[in-house]
């Protein structure tokens, strides 16, 4: 180093003497974008568990609306898993709409993001039906912790009031 720094002030004396490391530059490169991961990340298992509770919230209201026929239905011979399918059809339907809404937003955003970089990977497709079936499979818990309830409800005591 000190010969260098001796040979560019020699030939360069107006400027002072800067360097830096290859390894030291490419981490601060790729710094704030470990910054954003780590942010997105918390972000992201926020509004998960946000959409959990709405989605709870829905449910729960579905299920306070249709209590007399979930009796009727358990009276009539229905099982459990004949009243978990009826119950959380509808909502399967919606996530299902809403995850094929935000497939073509998400590759954009990713695509877009990707593009910044020397060397770029191409956005897979599993990627998405991986993140769809996760997507599903929370949904299907959070709706199926509410409604189990409400089919293992005695139907005597909803039906009672009749």
């Amino acid at each position: 180093m000190a010969a260098i720094e001796s040979i560019y002030k020699k030939y360069s004396p107006a400027f002072p003497f800067e360097f830096s490391f290859a390894d030291d530059e490419f981490n601060q490169k790729f710094k704030t974008e470990q910054l954003i991961g780590r942010l997105s990340v918390i972000f992201a298992g926020l509004g998960i568990f946000i959409c959990c509770l709405g989605l709870f919230g829905l449910v729960s209201s579905s299920i306070e609306r249709r209590k007399k026929e979930i009796g009727i239905r358990k009276v009539l011979g229905a099982s459990l898993q004949q009243l978990l399918l009826l119950l959380s059809k509808g909502f399967m339907y919606l996530v299902a709409i809403a995850f094929l809404i935000a497939i073509p937003t998400a590759w954009w955003g990713m695509h877009r993001w990707l593009e910044n970089f020397s060397y770029r990977i191409g956005v897979s497709i599993w990627i998405f039906f991986a993140v769809g079936l996760l997507m599903l499979a929370v949904a299907l818990l959070t709706v199926s912790m509410n409604a189990t309830k409400a089919a293992l409800t005695n139907p005597v005591k909803t039906l009672r009031s009749e």
